[in-house]
């Protein structure tokens, strides 16, 4: 599964970096697409790094990191489409992909404080 998920955050960032790489060039989009771009690719950074974790506790610690980078990349989509920047197929399959992913990650979080 470990590998999967490498794979998933790597897949969901490249289709990130293609949104973004598409939206408007105005300055509302500029902003909400750099912001979207880092929490985004941080997502499957840190869960990689997680994975080469020292200790269980620093696992645990990334596994945090990757749960906050994961709301709030679900933050800055939300906006994207609520501001009617960007609301198409595209922004809604991004932001159900980014839901279910932090949904994967804080149940793994959840766990790790069992």
């Amino acid at each position: 599964m470990q590998k999967d998920l490498e794979q998933r955050t790597k897949r969901f960032s490249l289709a990130v970096i293609k949104f973004t790489a598409a939206l408007p060039r105005t300055r509302e989009a500029d902003i909400l697409g750099r912001q979207l771009l880092r929490s985004a690719t941080s997502i499957g950074a840190n869960y990689r790094e997680a994975n080469r974790g020292v200790s269980r506790a620093d696992f645990a610690n990334k596994i945090g990191t990757v749960q906050k980078e994961a709301s709030e990349t679900e933050y800055w989509i939300e906006l994207l489409i609520e501001s009617g920047v960007r609301d198409d197929d595209h922004a809604r399959l991004l932001l159900k992909e980014s839901s279910e992913l932090l949904a994967i990650f804080s149940a793994i979080g959840k766990k790790l404080k069992q």
